[in-house]
């Protein structure tokens, strides 16, 4: 009787789960002195944090 709408899901989620696992890799990375690790896997967390922000914000006005 209802037509209920399943919400967008661009991505899934994985951009998230993808930041968290190279900031946690940065992290680790830094801690043991590999600042070129660390420095990468920050800036590739970053770029998937935005990613991710800018998806969840279009899949909430859509």
């Amino acid at each position: 009787m209802f037509a209920f709408a399943t919400p967008l899901q661009m991505g899934g989620g994985g951009f998230l789960y993808w930041a968290i696992i190279f900031f946690v890799l940065a992290i680790v990375a830094a801690a043991v002195g590999a600042r070129g690790v660390a420095g990468i896997s920050m800036e590739i967390a970053r770029i998937f944090v935005l990613i991710f922000i800018i998806l969840a914000v279009v899949a909430l006005l859509l």
